[in-house]
């Protein structure tokens, strides 16, 4: 193989700085490709690789999460003694002796939009490392299995193209549509299940007992008290979870779409991680009922009907809200010809929030922070909004957020001092807070950033 494709090919999974990893990864990809069901078992050398570890800190050092239970940060393994080198060196070693043993996580809890706490699993950055290493290994073999209707988690794919799919399946007609809640997903997901699914793909025994120890590996609450997870869940918070959660439900896609082949069933998949909607142009009788015992009864899950919803989009007033998107029926009223059409853009809920992130940004208690600061902090704010909202069509929804922050950061300015504030290099707060460089969001920007 010449440089060039070498380069290509390192390129094409964004590791230039990784060369052998990638090519290993792109000789998985192909394998698995070719051959649906070979099972990989010599994979453990792989993981333990000295570049495929030096790959894996370099994941874990930018993500910069919290320390796990040791209390054990990045920076302090970079003071340490040995520093990364020896930190990496002990976990090879570790894992060329087979003495490696998962830690507990740390389990913390976040608010949620509902008021209910979310529960999150932190592994220690030891634990990160090695979970990180293995999904550099075996990722790209099951991606190769995947289908083409989930986007989270998954190299390349996002929320932008999941919106994008909903509207194009409603589009070709596909408007009735079966929102799925699943209670608890990443808790509920069975232990053995979940390792039959993987023992489809993988020999390895060395891989797999290093992910059961993952899976069985207790919680420490807040409170000190161990949780054992009584063989079920895949923690949030852990690197490799999102995958091991695209792996147990692409065997829901599978079996969804044969039981609708055989009921003589029409229907779309899209999933967004454990959020996925059914679309279709009618429903064969008894198909959603068989849809829910798949999901209860073979895959061991829990679907929460009370959120759970059967919507018609060619309906008046309805409309479907996925990922933050919101996706209506509109009337044509720009070009006069009262037609409607499908209009998909931010929901209310995250106008919502991203009102309730600027407001605090901009409230009395920082008012004496200095005026460039409070704008850089509101931008970082309007810009990964603005980008996660690149497709559809948000311009009057950015019109209104703008129109917002612009009265937010007015307010802001006349709060410094007791008298109102004297404009200084504009004649209006537009362009004053312009000359501060205060972004103002335009579907065009966004739709340029993305692609």
């Amino acid at each position: 193989m010449t440089e060039e494709e070498i380069a290509a090919i390192a390129a094409k999974h964004r590791m230039t700085r990784f060369p052998n990893l990638a090519l290993t990864r792109e000789r998985l990809s192909r394998k698995a490709k070719a051959e649906p069901k070979f099972r990989f078992y010599t994979l453990y050398g792989r993981v333990m690789d000295e570049e495929t570890l030096r790959c894996a800190w370099r994941c874990v050092r930018k993500a910069k999460k919290a320390p796990g239970v040791d209390g054990v940060a990045c920076e302090d393994i970079e003071r340490s003694k040995g520093g990364v080198e020896g930190f990496l060196a002990s976990i090879q070693a570790e894992l060329k002796a087979k003495t490696y043993r998962a830690s507990p996580v740390r389990r913390v809890y976040i608010k949620k939009a509902n008021g209910k706490l979310r529960p999150l699993g932190i592994p220690t950055v030891k634990d990160r490392v090695v979970q990180t290493a293995v999904k550099l290994v075996i990722e790209p073999i099951f991606e190769a299995d995947f289908h083409d209707c989930s986007f989270g988690f998954r190299p390349n794919r996002g929320a932008q193209d999941a919106a994008e799919r909903i509207a194009e399946k409603v589009k070709e007609g596909n408007a009735l549509v079966y929102d799925a809640d699943l209670s608890s997903y990443f808790d509920t997901i069975p232990h053995d299940k979940l390792l039959s699914a993987l023992e489809m793909r993988i020999a390895d025994g060395s891989v797999l007992k290093l992910i059961r120890q993952w899976l069985k590996a207790c919680a420490r609450e807040p409170n000190g008290v161990m949780v054992k997870p009584k063989g079920r869940g895949t923690p949030q918070g852990g690197v490799i979870s999102p995958l091991l959660s695209n792996i147990y439900l692409h065997w829901f896609e599978t079996i969804a779409t044969l039981t609708a082949k055989a009921m003589g069933q029409a229907m779309a998949i899209v999933r967004y991680a454990d959020d996925f909607v059914l679309l279709a142009k009618k429903w064969a009788a008894g198909f959603l009922g068989r849809v829910e015992g798949i999901l209860e009864g073979r895959m061991g899950l829990t679907v929460n009907r009370e959120k759970t919803k059967v919507l018609d989009l060619n309906a008046e007033r309805s409309s479907l809200s996925f990922l933050g998107y919101e996706f209506r029926r509109a009337r044509d009223r720009l070009f006069g010809t009262g037609r409607r059409y499908l209009h998909f853009g931010p929901s209310a809920k995250s106008v919502k929030r991203v009102c309730r992130k600027v407001h605090e940004h901009t409230h009395s208690r920082n008012v004496l922070l200095p005026v460039g600061l409070v704008v850089k902090r509101v931008n970082k704010v309007l810009k990964g909004w603005g980008a996660f909202y690149s497709v559809g069509y948000p311009s009057r929804v950015f019109r209104k957020v703008n129109h917002y922050v612009l009265r937010r950061m007015a307010r802001f300015l006349n709060r410094k001092s007791q008298r109102y504030y004297r404009l200084k290099f504009a004649d209006s707060y537009y362009g004053e807070l312009a000359y501060y460089g205060l972004h103002r969001l335009a579907w065009a920007d966004v739709r340029r950033t993305r692609n």
